[in-house]
């Protein structure tokens, strides 16, 4: 039997700074839910929206393997390992933070918001050296079927993080119909539809909506609207 939790979108803790409005998913700053710290070894999912030309300062982080996802507009990056880079949509950047590293984040525009997941899940091997790496990614390659972005293997054409987890990204047609199957039965995978109406295992899910299911070999998925989707696969301890 399968285990579930829903994470309905107005469920999400919320945060408006003014230049930084954020939802998470999970336990984050000044949001705390002890029902929410997580999905198995992924921590923190949260999604941004950055005002032109704001941004965060330099922070600290440390083993904690963290993907950014842009999804409209360009984010600027640097960090304490020299890396000085832009993101735009149609890629995705990866930070091993290991044994730590400083780094900022800023709106790349003057005019135009934005809008960027990150994502946060617990490292497979602690205190490594601190690794940056970004890709793009083909769109026409996840028109109608699933394309993975993040995965364990060094030889795939996804970005490599280090954790057994995978992200895998569809944008889908009304009445597309697939089976994701799992690569350990002791994993997870949390589901967040990004756009559009999903059926997610059965669960009717909309815009911003989440469910996490594990105990499973598989499970299936189906479009009820054109829509956007991202999976993220990681084993639940």
């Amino acid at each position: 039997m399968s285990k579930k939790v829903i994470h309905k979108a107005d469920t999400r803790g919320h945060a408006n700074h003014g230049w930084l409005n954020s939802y998470h998913s999970f336990s984050f700053a000044s949001y705390y839910n002890p029902e929410r710290m997580g999905f198995g070894l992924l921590r923190v999912l949260n999604d941004d929206t950055v005002a032109p030309g704001m941004g965060f300062g330099a922070h600290p982080h440390d083993n904690m393997e963290i993907v950014s996802i842009p999804l409209s507009g360009e984010l600027a990056h640097k960090d304490s390992t020299g890396n000085e880079k832009t993101i735009h949509t149609n890629e995705v950047q990866i930070m091993s933070a290991g044994t730590g590293l400083t780094h900022s984040e800023y709106n790349h525009s003057k005019t135009e918001p934005v809008k960027f997941l990150q994502i946060w899940v617990f490292p497979k091997e602690r205190d490594i050296k601190p690794r940056y790496e970004q890709k793009s990614f083909k769109p026409e390659d996840r028109q109608n079927q699933l394309q993975t972005v993040v995965s364990p293997d060094k030889d795939s054409e996804a970005i490599w993080i280090n954790q057994d987890a995978w992200f895998t990204l569809g944008t889908l047609k009304q009445g597309f119909s697939e089976n994701y199957k799992l690569h350990n039965k002791e994993h997870g995978v949390y589901a967040f539809v990004l756009e559009g109406e999903v059926e997610v295992d059965g669960e009717k899910l909309s815009k911003r909506d989440a469910v996490g299911i594990s105990e499973v070999d598989s499970i299936r998925i189906k479009a009820d609207s054109d829509a956007e989707l991202l999976l993220i696969e990681v084993p639940m301890k």
